[in-house]
């Protein structure tokens, strides 16, 4: 990786793991108010996971993402590693696994330093970006509380990798998300190759929340835009959300058998879901010529039937009932021609 004060190419590329609207917030997981886990450090307004021996140099100017995936590596497994094999290894598999097909002067990209320190630390590290610092500090302490892991974050506008091993609050973000960060620590391996402009300062350096703003700026990346510009970038480990608890299964009921329905006197089924008005077996036939009448004068009156109902009309019974109506038609228009109608005054009375 190439001096912070000589930004000539990028260091680090951001995968946006989270959208933006989201922000950084969405990292938390679950709520911060936690049962305290028994492995965890008693809270006593700060944690600080850097110890004496974790600390290396990067080799090359364009190591240091592999030397911090060393020092975290340290810190997790209480190794002492300072190797230049292990960074030029780390370095070479990161960049096997970079989004961007980036010369070698570019280093590392946010998905390859994931990548790397979830393969060689804790596979619960997850690239994070922040729309503002405050939102990138916040997450960053809760799950580096919440995990006892240290964070990498992307400092001087991501030409540069730093640790983040400590931190001091107003409250414990195991408990609740209102806090205040007051201090951090923080690693930086230039120191012992270069100490410039605060890049690097001594292994385990004290910082308020305003002097690590200075460093912890937002992604840009000069030669091309980016869709992670103007963003706050960090890889920090997250722990998994607890499971679910399944919700319990109602009880088996027995199905409810189908009544038995007696059948019908029409076998074919109505075309529509009306019910079907018949006249039963025992009807007389003066009885049906009724219920026609009765239908025929509604049809002339313009009421017409009630529409979830409808007059059958077919069947053997219909067609003697229709020869029946003829003859009475018939006989009728005869006696009707004879006798005149009712009412009409006879010829002798004019």
């Amino acid at each position: 990786m190439a001096r912070p004060n000589r930004l000539s190419g990028p260091l680090f590329a951001l995968i946006v793991a989270l959208s933006l609207g989201a922000g950084s917030m969405a990292a938390l997981g679950t709520s911060p108010a936690v049962a305290a886990d028994a492995a965890l450090p008693a809270w006593d307004g700060g944690i600080n996971l850097y110890r004496e021996g974790t600390f290396t140099t990067q080799k090359s100017w364009l190591w240091c993402t592999a030397a911090d995936v060393q020092i975290i590596h340290n810190i997790v497994e209480g190794a002492n590693d300072h190797t230049t094999t292990g960074q030029r290894r780390y370095f070479a598999w990161m960049r096997d696994h970079n989004k961007y097909a980036l010369p070698e002067s570019a280093g590392v990209d946010p998905q390859g330093w994931t990548a790397g320190l979830r393969h060689f630390v804790d596979d619960r590290y997850r690239l994070v970006a922040s729309r503002s610092f405050e939102l990138a500090l916040a997450s960053a302490v809760t799950n580096l509380r919440r995990t006892n892991l240290p964070v990498a974050v992307a400092v001087a506008h991501g030409g540069h990798g730093w640790v983040l091993t400590g931190f001091t609050a107003t409250a414990d973000p195991l408990r609740t998300s209102s806090f205040t960060v007051t201090s951090v620590r923080v690693v930086g391996p230039l120191f012992g190759l270069q100490s410039k402009n605060g890049y690097d300062m001594r292994p385990n350096t004290k910082l308020t929340a305003a002097q690590f703003r200075s460093f912890f700026t937002a992604w840009h990346y000069d030669p091309k835009p980016m869709i992670w510009d103007g963003l706050s970038v960090s890889i920090q480990p997250i722990p998994p959300k607890a499971a679910p608890v399944p919700s319990p299964k109602p009880a088996a009921v027995p199905p409810t058998p189908a009544p038995t329905l007696a059948p019908t006197a029409i076998p074919s089924p109505s075309p529509s879901p009306t019910a079907t008005l018949s006249t039963p077996p025992a009807a007389s036939a003066s009885a049906a010529a009724i219920a026609v009448a009765a239908a025929a004068s509604s049809a002339f009156l313009g009421t017409g039937a009630p529409e979830d109902a409808s007059v059958a009309t077919s069947g053997p019974g219909a067609s003697l009932l229709v020869l029946i109506l003829t003859a009475l038609a018939i006989v009728g228009t005869l006696v009707w021609r004879v006798a005149g109608p009712i009412g009409r005054r006879p010829r002798s009375a004019r």
